[in-house]
Formats: C-alpha cells, sequence, structure tokens
C-alpha cells in the first residue's frame, strides 16, 4: 500500500487478484498434470494450433507473456510428458517449433473445459462470464495490458537499493 492511502493500491490488488486465479488454476489443473504455467503455454498452443499456425517457442512466449526462456522448459517437460512435440523450425534452424500431441490436444481439451467452469465460478460476482460488468472488467485489463512500460533507466535515483 502506497502513504497516504486509505486502502490497498490497485497494483497490489491486481498482484492478490492474479494470485489467488494462479492457485485457483493450479489445483482446478494439477488432476491433469498440468501447473497454471503448463496450462496457459498448452491452451494458447491449442488456439493457435486451430487457426493453422505451428509457433515457434519465442513466437508462444510473445503470445503468452512469459520469458522464452520459462517456455523453453515448461516446453521440454511438457514434451517428456507426451503432450507437446518440439521441431526444428526448417526456415531457421535457431527456431524450435511446439506442435501438441494427439494426448496433449486430449489432455487441453479437458483442461479448457474445466477452467472454462472455473472462470465462471470466479466472474459470479461480477455477473458471470457474459455479463457486462466482465466485459467492462475485460476491456479495462486488456486497456492496461496494452499500456507500453517506459524503459528501465540503470542507475535511477528512483530505484537506486530496491529489488527489481
Amino acid at each position: 500500500m502506497s502513504k497516504g492511502s486509505p486502502g490497498p493500491t490497485p497494483g497490489f490488488l491486481v498482484w492478490r487478484l492474479a494470485n489467488k486465479w494462479r492457485v485457483a488454476v493450479d489445483r482446478a489443473v494439477a488432476p491433469l498434470g498440468l501447473t497454471h504455467a503448463q496450462y496457459s503455454l498448452v491452451a494458447s498452443l491449442y488456439g493457435m494450433q486451430r487457426t493453422g499456425e505451428r509457433p515457434s517457442q519465442r513466437r508462444l512466449a510473445d503470445h503468452t507473456g512469459l520469458e522464452a526462456l520459462y517456455v523453453s522448459k515448461l516446453a521440454r517437460s511438457l514434451e517428456a510428458a507426451g503432450l507437446i512435440e518440439r521441431t526444428r523450425d526448417p526456415r531457421d534452424p535457431r527456431a524450435v517449433q511446439l506442435a501438441l500431441t494427439e494426448r496433449g490436444r486430449a489432455v487441453t481439451r479437458q483442461a479448457i473445459e474445466v477452467v472454462q467452469d472455473l472462470l465462471g465460478q470466479l466472474l459470479e460476482p461480477l455477473g458471470g462470464l457474459d455479463a457486462p460488468r466482465t466485459r467492462a472488467f475485460t476491456d479495462e485489463l486488456t486497456t492496461l495490458l496494452d499500456a507500453p512500460l517506459a524503459p528501465s533507466v540503470p542507475n535511477d535515483e528512483r530505484t537506486k537499493g530496491t529489488p527489481p
């Protein structure tokens, strides 16, 4: 919370909500052998594949907002579990393309159903998935996510001595 603020800051509330939802999704997809981060990856990959795309790890990282190194780690664990396959991109030998396996598609479809049900529960206080308040909330979040961040300045007096 900030000085002079009578209550929690928007940043604190977004952080709390993100953690609450992450924990809820983790618990919901655990019986399918997935974590929330793995779910984010396979669900995104599922959607991209449905449009005919076979994304690279970098493209999937950009799409999900996850760090490329983390996507690579998740992809290796999902490959070991038999849910995705990683192959070299014929157009760029440095790039790795990702695709869901047959089993990966089946598990992902189940996970999407489970998470959609959970999302309905989580959004019930706003009136549910299709409620006007939910659409407005989604629009506001999209606005915040689309706003570019100013690049950080090394040795900025405001950030000296503070953890990243």
